[in-house]
């Protein structure tokens, strides 16, 4: 049986950010602690691919939640910015540039005990990186993207336990789906499999919609957030 989707998501991430600026508002700051749970790790490869080493990069972006969510950082975000993901990493740099120093670091895991962020899983991919000259900048937008999709992913099969079992058919493209042999797997027709298939990919398309949405100020800025997203991820396939 699917689960009932949380009443927060479909909040939108400038909303949390108003109302974590207001004092005393832990829920809304707790909220916006789950979205950093999400969106951290975008935060922490850049910083690594700025030539911090893993400790730096690690207290870096500890300290920046911190300063962020615990003090005045958000009462001076301007929202016409746009994009979510754009005003973390300006947010980011401007803490790089001016609090970043021994005097305000963060001790080793006092913000990531709250949040439980894995800073191995982080870390895992980039020493074996083949070389590549694009800006830090435009690999955050694809890291962000990247955090996207597999939070998506992960409140699909939150809400439905029969999710994990037709996620693969989500990546497949139409020309490699064998419908009879998924028919067969399921106990179901071919044409039942094709509605399956199309209902999946349906509301995968629209919780991405949702998603996206929800970290922009202007609903018509999706398509565009949209393009490009899947033109960071594309780029890694060419």
């Amino acid at each position: 049986m699917a689960k009932r989707r949380s009443t927060l998501f479909f909040t939108t991430r400038w909303t949390l950010v108003a109302e974590a600026a207001r004092a005393g508002d832990a829920e809304a700051r707790d909220a916006l602690g789950t979205i950093f749970l999400t969106y951290w790790k975008p935060l922490y490869r850049y910083a690594r691919r700025t030539g911090k080493n893993p400790e730096d990069a690690e207290d870096l972006v500890q300290g920046f939640f911190a300063i962020l969510v615990e003090s005045d950082g958000l009462k001076s975000v301007d929202r016409e910015r746009g994009r979510f993901r754009a005003f973390l990493l300006m947010a980011l740099k401007n803490y790089m540039i001016s609090e970043w120093h021994r005097d305000h670091r963060q001790k080793r895991g006092g913000f990531s005990q709250q949040l439980s962020l894995d800073w191995e899983d982080a870390e895992s991919g980039l020493s074996i990186e083949v070389e590549d000259h694009r800006s830090p900048d435009h690999l955050y937008d694809r890291e962000w993207a990247i955090a996207l999709l597999e939070k998506v992913l992960e409140d699909m099969d939150a809400e439905d336990t029969e999710f994990s079992k037709w996620k693969p058919y989500l990546s497949l493209s139409r020309e490699r789906l064998a419908y009879a042999e998924i028919a067969t797997k399921f106990g179901m027709t071919d044409g039942a499999a094709r509605v399956a298939v199309h209902r999946l990919r349906k509301r995968y398309r629209k919780r991405l919609r949702e998603e996206i949405a929800c970290s922009l100020s202007d609903p018509s800025m999706v398509e565009d957030e949209l393009k490009v997203l899947f033109s960071a991820m594309a780029e890694d396939s060419v």
